[in-house]
């Protein structure tokens, strides 16, 4: 069990995720469940989940722009953790901007409001994507020019300083972390711009084939869905007294997407990669970090990854190849 500065167990009440359906949701409940016991958290969405996720823990139904809603959730289940995963991402925002900042500004809004009300603590996730093309890019620092080029990166930015500020004005235990692009096999692509680093290896199992809407010389931080749970994990655990920072950065691995496919070839020598580079999103992409300097997580939390590269791609490959039988390619050992 862990305790926090009061001598409180870390988990005395119970964790609610929003979004729990997304990339991150199931998998960093079935870590929390894990180690603190699946009756400790509760996972929440708007969509209705797969049978499997009913049966590993509690799940409600719950909408981040019903405040009366959200509030009684907090107060009948008495909350004291909220982990807030909703979010409309890059690539899906600029096709739908209304939306975007609807569930990215007004739902992080009732979020923050409802958890000074209540005393709750707060994790929201940040990410890359609150930097923009003035930004140093190579590597990105925590503290300099932001200026992102998206309405995900814009609402971010807004959420690390809306989260300060409530910390400063209302004593708000606001904790966030800037994710780079993250990687997982077992969740499909969410409609981000670094869709294609999951997609390729899906495409490289099942037809031998990929077109990738990105230049092959696009560089950006990326990390394994484990590394990136972990270090959330890590953060919600560390002592209040550590933490420098609100917003952290954290990095594992910068690789472009040329370097990505000689690493997978060693394994699948015979997938064939074709470009047809979308300017929308390559646009995007050129105004985001090439590297984060995660220094202060290291530092104040002991932030380590654990994978690098050739580590990724061992992991992602045989995660996808136990579940798909490859098409038409030779696996070398």
């Amino acid at each position: 069990m862990t305790f926090d500065l009061y001598g409180n167990s870390f988990f005395s009440f119970l964790l609610i995720v929003t979004g729990g359906l997304g990339q991150l949701g199931v998998g960093f409940a079935k870590l929390l469940r894990r180690q603190f016991g699946k009756n400790n958290v509760i996972l929440s969405d708007i969509r209705k989940p797969p049978n499997h996720v009913y049966h590993n823990g509690p799940f409600i139904f719950s909408d981040i722009l019903d405040f009366k809603n959200l509030r009684e959730i907090v107060v009948n289940n008495n909350i004291s953790w909220l982990v807030h995963y909703s979010a409309v991402l890059s690539s899906v925002g600029e096709n739908n901007v209304a939306l975007a900042k609807e569930v990215n500004i007004t739902g992080l809004h009732n979020i923050l409001d409802i958890a000074t009300e209540h005393g709750l603590r707060v994790f929201v996730p940040s990410t890359m994507e609150a930097f923009g093309p003035s930004s140093p890019g190579d590597p990105t620092p925590e503290l300099c020019v932001q200026r992102p080029r998206t309405i995900y990166g814009v609402s971010k930015v807004h959420a690390e300083l809306m989260g300060e500020y409530y910390h400063h004005r209302f004593g708000l235990d606001f904790r966030c972390l800037r994710y780079p692009g993250i990687i997982s096999a077992d969740c499909q692509p969410g409609g981000g711009s670094t869709d294609y680093a999951v997609q390729i290896f899906h495409a490289a199992v099942k037809t031998g084939c990929f077109e990738c809407n990105l230049r092959s010389d696009t560089q950006l931080p990326m990390m394994y869905i484990d590394d990136c749970l972990r270090a959330t994990l890590e953060l919600l655990e560390a002592p209040a007294d550590t933490l420098v920072s609100r917003t952290y950065n954290i990095n594992a691995m910068n690789f472009t997407l040329h370097h990505l496919i000689q690493e997978i070839q060693k394994v699948l020598p015979d997938l064939k990669v074709t470009y047809n580079v979308d300017p929308v999103r390559q646009a995007i992409a050129d105004g985001w970090p090439m590297a984060l300097e995660d220094s202060a997580a290291r530092r104040d939390w002991g932030w380590k990854h654990e994978y690098g590269l050739s580590q990724l791609v061992q992991t992602m490959l045989t995660h996808i190849t136990t579940g798909n039988q490859a098409v038409g390619l030779k696996i070398s050992v």
